[in-house]
């Protein structure tokens, strides 16, 4: 089985990325990318600071906003109407999870579909759906991108996808489809699952269910994407990263992307890579 090495990808987009920019830079536009936390959720401020790192890395222009956690909905409408006017602000993130006063949803659709770089957005959502562009989410646009380093031709292949979420499962599903396999979307309540998965040539696992997917659940020559991310502690009580498959038992696929290193790289190379297309878009607009 080839490990997929999401860092040494995520590093050679981000370093295209540089490029694309300094060449927008030289016709007077810097990409902007704003982003949006609210309260003290720990792994949303490690995950901020890796995004601004890794934009600053390109170049792109980082604009931080830091709400308190008991900042309400319509303050936070109102930043983002702001960033929506703001004309040298082309990519709009708002880092979920939000405190439970504020409406996820609402927040999500106030987001204009142009500087929508998480996809998140109905539009957008709408779009991919239909096959007819707009800003595709990070982590499925990485999936594919890893997918594509070993793999050619997809027309006909069997994907099982495991996990429904709107982030995820249901876009990945839909870039396959776009690719010609015969895609099956499955959960976690999938009665047989097991069975599914062995008839898969692609097989992603986004389930946030950890070591779910076992080594005798996938066929020789597959390939596993591993979404998932899980900290557990094993038994001498020290923690560690997990995905959602049982990397060690997968020496019979063909390739696989391990946890941590694999899709979590992907993601925020490419939430530049939407920021620059909106920028890229702006100009043209």
């Amino acid at each position: 089985m080839t490990p997929i090495d999401g860092r040494a990808m995520a590093r050679a987009l981000t370093d295209r990325i540089a490029a694309d920019v300094a060449a927008l830079v030289g016709d007077g536009i810097r990409p902007g990318l704003a982003v949006v936390l609210i309260g003290n959720h720990a792994p949303s401020e490690v995950y901020v600071a890796r995004k601004i790192a890794e934009a600053a890395r390109a170049g792109i222009a980082s604009f931080e906003h830091r709400l308190p956690a008991d900042t309400d909905e319509a303050a936070l409408l109102a930043l983002i109407a702001r960033l929506n006017a703001d004309r040298a602000v082309h990519g709009i993130l708002v880092q979920l999870p939000l405190p439970p006063q504020i409406d996820a949803a609402r927040v999500l659709d106030a987001i204009a579909p142009a500087k929508d770089v998480d996809g998140f957005h109905p539009v957008n959502v709408g779009r991919l759906s239909t096959g007819t562009g707009g800003l595709v989410p990070c982590t499925p646009l990485g999936c594919m991108m890893l997918l594509d380093s070993v793999i050619d031709d997809y027309r006909g292949l069997n994907a099982v996808v495991i996990g429904k979420s709107n982030i995820v499962g249901k876009p990945v599903a839909m870039l396959l489809l776009e690719r010609e396999c015969t895609v099956t979307v499955t959960h976690i309540a999938t009665r047989g699952l097991p069975e599914i998965v062995r008839a898969a040539d692609i097989v992603v696992a986004a389930a946030g269910a950890p070591r779910l997917v076992r080594g005798d659940w996938v066929k020789p020559g597959a390939v596993v994407i591993d979404v998932g991310i899980t900290r557990v502690t094993d038994t001498a009580g020290k923690a560690r990263l997990v995905g959602d498959t049982a990397f060690d038992e997968l020496g019979h696929a063909r390739a696989a992307t391990p946890v941590p290193g694999g899709v979590g790289p992907m993601t925020i190379a490419c939430l530049l890579a939407n920021t620059v297309r909106a920028a890229e878009a702006a100009g043209r607009g």
